[in-house]
């Protein structure tokens, strides 16, 4: 049995009290999705400025009535402490995903990126503290590797800020060590790399060039590159991060406890190699993408040239075995994507010209 086969019984024999922040996000979403799916109760917050009340409608239409009547939502704002102690006050377990999330958006507006991720997320540790919560895991972000050159990236090995979100990040993982040596807080922190899967904002963070390059595709807009193509990410498939948020949520080591740990599969894909995927998985049903040509631009500020993960940390910590490769979790999420794409298009139609191909994220 795998550790996460070995956690989904525990689980079901015990359940417990779960708060996912950010519920209404793409991970959150799909957190929320299998909690259920698990019979515990779960209970979202999310101010909804970057999450969406579909998400969660697609997570009650997933899981069924019974099951939903487990779920609580909240509308609220991380940034307001009593909003944080109210909706932890029941909890076992807080999985801290509310974030804005974006690299472009937080090197224009840095104060907003702070409130957000770092003013939010003491108000929440501090919250489950109070309330005498068993275990604080929270999304970090391989955007903490800055311009360290070293390949794959190994947790010890930081380099440099490269824009205020990455700045964020590496806060919150300071202010977990701290709240853990000062207060006994049992925290977790993920640093997931290019997270990508069904729910997926196409004008999000992490993958978000997935979606984007999708929609350009099937409606024969341009794909934009910046640079040569031959930036690497560790695409990672969102089923591959809900397994390190159980994992993180209920080991009982106590080694593996105030830890950070990457969330990936420790592979590189170019971004050559991706839009040839997307294209070649595209054409069965879509025909004209087959001679599609992506536009090069330069390079953007604030983006690292590679990523890949070295995940042994949590291989062994954790028990963490990501079971989703690109190319699997690609043509698992493709039909999502697409009806996805489809939907949106005529909103996208009253946008300004362009607006729909903006630049992808990359983290």
């Amino acid at each position: 049995m795998s550790s996460l086969d070995d956690v989904r019984e525990r689980l079901k024999q015990k359940p417990l009290a779960w708060l996912v922040t950010g519920a209404a996000g793409f991970i959150g979403s799909n957190l929320v999705e299998t909690l259920l799916r698990l019979d515990q109760a779960v209970v979202g917050m999310d101010n909804l400025s970057t999450g969406y009340e579909h998400n969660l409608e697609q997570v009650r239409s997933a899981v069924g009535e019974r099951r939903w009547k487990r779920f609580t939502f909240h509308e609220a704002d991380i940034r307001v402490l009593n909003s944080c102690r109210h909706a932890c006050r029941s909890a076992d377990v807080v999985l801290h995903q509310a974030a804005l999330g974006s690299v472009p958006r937080s090197i224009e507006d840095p104060i907003d990126a702070h409130d957000s991720n770092v003013t939010g997320f003491i108000n929440m540790l501090i919250a489950a503290r109070d309330s005498g919560v068993k275990r604080f895991v929270y999304a970090s972000s391989s955007a903490i590797y800055g311009d360290h050159p070293a390949l794959p990236k190994v947790e010890p090995n930081i380099g440099n800020a490269l824009s205020p979100y990455a700045a964020t990040k590496r806060f919150n993982e300071i202010y977990a060590d701290v709240c853990a040596r000062c207060y006994g807080v049992d925290t977790v922190g993920l640093r997931y790399f290019n997270v990508f899967g069904p729910r997926q904002d196409p004008n999000g963070a992490y993958a978000a060039v997935i979606p984007r390059w999708i929609s350009s595709l099937i409606e024969g807009r341009a794909v934009q590159i910046f640079g040569d193509g031959e930036t690497t990410r560790d695409f990672c498939y969102i089923e591959n991060a809900v397994q390190a948020n159980l994992l993180a949520a209920t080991v009982a080591s106590e080694d593996a406890l105030n830890q950070v740990y990457n969330v990936a599969v420790n592979e590189r894909t170019s971004l050559n190699d991706l839009f040839r995927m997307l294209r070649t998985m595209l054409e069965p049903a879509f025909p004209q993408v087959r001679g599609a040509r992506a536009e090069h631009r330069d390079f953007r500020a604030g983006d690292m040239r590679h990523s890949q993960a070295d995940i042994t940390k949590a291989q062994t910590l954790l028990g963490y075995e990501p079971q989703w490769r690109v190319r699997q979790g690609l043509a698992e999420a493709i039909d999502w994507y697409v009806a996805d794409a489809q939907a949106r298009k005529p909103a996208e139609a009253h946008m300004p010209a362009g607006a729909a191909s903006a630049a992808p994220e990359l983290q």
